[in-house]
């Protein structure tokens, strides 16, 4: 068995996890801002469960709900989420985003999704780790909707989407009435090109904060902002 990921108050397991975690995931649970203090927070397509996880590390949510429409990783989210100190305030449906818009009349606070990103197809040989990588599963349009249905009038949407897809996501954001706030390019080093893009959207227009984050001076050096956003959660930092 793959041994666990250790952070610094709670451990995720991941062995049956087809997407495992990434600095996506974890920049995203680390930017997101929690300073409306939300009461519930929803996380699409959870994986692991890692960014629920450390949402409940950082805020006093009393609701944290997670979807996972894979079965092994739904599972392993359970266990992730039970196994924390926070079980009390984490839940997982195993459900689509179609399925839970279906059963929930309840409005989100806060919703954060680390979605799947490739449009185009990918064919590993591995089905779950397609679904979970292949945004057919997932599309953006769908996501949007979703979000724009499950927000509350004054609730914050946080994303993690390549920066390829940046331009697309938020022209696609505006038929639902979604618009960015905060944005963050991340470089993996300061030579590289910009590879992710964070975005914050609420349903108020206002000035577009932007930032840019580099991850690495250089090889397995961290620079000081990545280790300042992180640090509350990586052992090593």
């Amino acid at each position: 068995m793959r041994k666990p990921f250790k952070f610094k108050q709670f451990t995720i397991y991941q062995d049956r996890c087809a997407m495992k975690i990434g600095t996506d995931g974890v920049l995203l649970g680390a930017w997101t801002n929690i300073s409306n203090s939300p009461e519930s927070v929803l996380d699409i397509g959870t994986g692991t469960g890692i960014i629920g996880l450390m949402l409940a590390q950082r805020c006093y949510a009393n609701t944290i709900d997670a979807i996972e429409i894979d079965e092994d990783a739904f599972e392993q989210c359970v266990e992730n989420f039970e196994a924390s100190p926070w079980s009390d305030r984490l839940f997982c449906y195993h459900a689509s985003l179609d399925e839970f818009l279906d059963e929930i009349d309840d409005k989100y606070d806060l919703i954060i999704s680390n979605p799947p990103f490739y449009s185009e197809q990918v064919t590993s040989g591995n089905i779950a780790r397609d679904q979970a990588r292949q945004n057919s599963s997932l599309p953006f349009n769908l996501l949007l909707k979703g979000v724009s249905e499950l927000l509350s009038k004054n609730g914050s949407f946080a994303i993690v989407v390549p920066f390829k897809e940046e331009k697309s996501i938020l022209q696609q954001a505006r038929k639902f009435e979604l618009y960015p706030v905060r944005l963050l390019r991340v470089k993996g080093h300061p030579d590289s090109e910009v590879k992710r893009s964070l975005i914050e959207f609420h349903f108020k227009k206002t000035e577009v904060l932007t930032n840019e984050l580099i991850i690495e001076k250089s090889r397995h050096e961290f620079t000081e902002d990545y280790i300042n956003l992180t640090k509350d959660f990586y052992l090593k930092m």
